[in-house]
């Protein structure tokens, strides 16, 4: 592509130019697509923003009547403008008018022109809306052009996204990107949380897309690349990871993604339009994110995760940020979102702060969700698409006690949740007043109230409830939620603590109950016709009695 100002670098500088000025949001989209209009030699220059209502309202021109602005509004799945937005991909044709999903509005003026290259506007695989050049010859767009207009409209994903647009939308009217959500999926622990949204892996923030020195940003993309495959090596080299496992075979697909060729590639392909390396990874991961999304295969959506971690630890090293997520520093009331989470994870957050917990992945049975029910926290599991639709800061909702999740949600939705979680509060308060009260049946009967327990953040709910004491310690969440073997000692020194907060009530410990649907991370697991009445529980440890000793002489020494 060469046109008036120059290719595609040239646009990028002079959009970075633009985005910086001191405009108006409709001023700066109506410079924007005058831009890529004498850049691409193109007569039109349109861009579509997705509302609220899910229809595709013409948000500026360069080349249609503008008097069309603003009243021009296609359904989501209307037209050509239409196709693209739904399949998120582009589409470049040479006679648009023939194709049966060509639509013609008045208002526009655009029966003159034949030649049409549509592209979607994505951010994080999510289609936020649609960028179009024409042309009266009838002419196909080279993949050059195509790749450029993709490129263009990654900045403006941004600019949508930024909420800028608001200012200028009908009440109702206003942008998709920013609208509320109500997403619904599996309850792993009952509760009612509102906060606002904690990302566990957090998306790499891009301040700078336009490459300066595109060499220097392919050369920073090689060295990335190289150092993040080095740590991959290095990670499957350690020595706990070299007996298999779940966590080698996780760490096995990132490193055959990191050596494929096909993907770097691409992410080559991208710099040379003139990005910075990191937006290169952004917008390529984002093209990946929106095709894979819309697959109906579970193979190719898991594969979509792979994709996902691999583009996260590459930004961070382009970054130099460490990919681990400062859970130290949580804002009051954080509401975590993650694609999925292991249990000691979850339990590195400070639980002060922490209100609930979202995942993409995860049923009831899982160990995140145990600990999650020790925790007391609201969470919800197989929400789909979690980290793409919720950004770091967002207001949520979590209902424990109905699967659904509220993002952004309306005033009006928050304040019926905040009375129904001053509620739940007072009920609270009111069970709290019957802690002390005997547990005597009307006929004269003592009945022991005990707690269930079975982690060390479990122990001060003895004295929060007045239990009588622990009626079961299940001893094998230690095991659950640790990423290797627990030694003697670490088993002893949990088994005097639970001791020492029991003080003289009872305490019932029962010995490791694995197998079945309660897999430990770094033992293999083997397929069984029956595994709830198979080779688990009391049965491994006779089947293994170095483990089962080891546990009863911890028990023994914490007595």
């Amino acid at each position: 592509m060469r046109g008036a100002l120059g290719g595609p670098r040239v646009l990028l500088r002079r959009l970075r130019e633009v985005m910086a000025e001191p405009v108006s949001a409709q001023d700066r989209l109506d410079k924007i697509v005058v831009l890529i209009a004498a850049n691409m030699v193109a007569e039109v220059c349109s861009v579509y923003v997705l509302r609220v209502d899910g229809t595709l309202e013409l948000y500026a021109t360069e080349g249609l009547n503008s008097t069309a602005v603003h009243k021009t509004v296609l359904r989501a799945d209307e037209g050509l403008v239409g196709l693209v937005a739904s399949e998120a991909n582009p589409i470049n044709l040479s006679d648009a008018q023939n194709h049966p999903a060509f639509s013609y509005r008045a208002e526009t003026g655009e029966e003159i022109y034949h030649s049409f290259l549509g592209v979607p506007i994505l951010r994080a695989g999510n289609t936020l809306g649609v960028l179009v050049v024409q042309n009266r010859a009838r002419r196909t767009y080279t993949e050059e052009e195509e790749e450029a207009l993709q490129t263009t409209a990654m900045v403006l994903a941004e600019m949508i996204a930024s909420g800028e647009l608001s200012a200028i939308a009908q009440p109702g009217a206003e942008p998709a990107a920013r609208r509320p959500l109500h997403l619904t999926g599996t309850i792993l622990n009952d509760g009612i949380a509102h906060g606002h949204v904690v990302l566990h892996e957090p998306r790499v923030v891009i301040t700078n897309f336009i490459a300066d020195d595109v060499p220097k940003e392919l050369k920073r993309l090689e060295a990335a690349i190289e150092t993040m495959r080095s740590d991959l090596d290095v990670l499957l080299e350690r020595g706990e990871l070299a007996d298999g496992g779940e966590h080698r075979e996780v760490l096995e697909a990132y490193r055959m993604f990191a050596y494929d060729r096909g993907w770097v590639h691409r992410l080559e392909e991208a710099v040379a339009t003139g990005l910075t390396a990191e937006a290169a990874v952004e917008r390529v991961q984002s093209d990946t994110r929106a095709r894979m999304l819309r697959a109906t295969d579970p193979y190719l959506r898991e594969r979509l995760h792979d994709l996902d971690e691999l583009a996260n630890r590459l930004m961070h090293q382009l970054l130099g940020q460490d990919y681990a997520p400062a859970r130290d520093r949580l804002p009051e009331n954080a509401i975590i979102v993650a694609r999925t989470m292991g249990p000691a994870a979850l339990l590195e957050y400070d639980r002060k702060r922490l209100r609930g917990l979202v995942l993409e992945e995860g049923g009831p049975n899982s160990h995140v969700a145990i600990v999650a029910r020790a925790l007391g926290i609201a969470a919800i599991g197989r929400i789909d698409n979690a980290t793409g639709v919720a950004d770091p800061g967002d207001a949520i909702i979590v209902d424990g006690s109905s699967g659904d999740v509220h993002v952004r949600p309306s005033p009006d939705m928050e304040r019926a949740y905040v009375e129904r979680v001053r509620l739940r509060a007072r009920r609270q308060s009111q069970f709290q007043a019957l802690r002390e009260t005997p547990c005597i049946t009307r006929d004269g009967e003592k009945i022991a109230l005990m707690i269930n327990a079975g982690l060390a953040v479990d122990l001060p709910h003895i004295q929060e409830t007045g239990a009588c004491g622990i009626g079961l310690f299940r001893t094998e969440l230690q095991f659950m939620v640790a990423a290797s073997f627990p030694r003697s000692a670490e088993q002893f020194a949990l088994y005097r603590a639970v001791l020492d907060a029991a003080g003289d009530k009872p305490v019932t410990f029962r010995t490791l109950d694995i197998g079945g649907d309660k897999v430990l991370p770094f033992m293999r697991n083997f397929e069984e016709e029956n595994p709830a009445l198979g080779w688990r529980a009391i049965r491994l440890g006779l089947d293994r009695p170095g483990l089962l000793r080891s546990q009863i002489r911890a028990l023994l020494r914490a007595a």
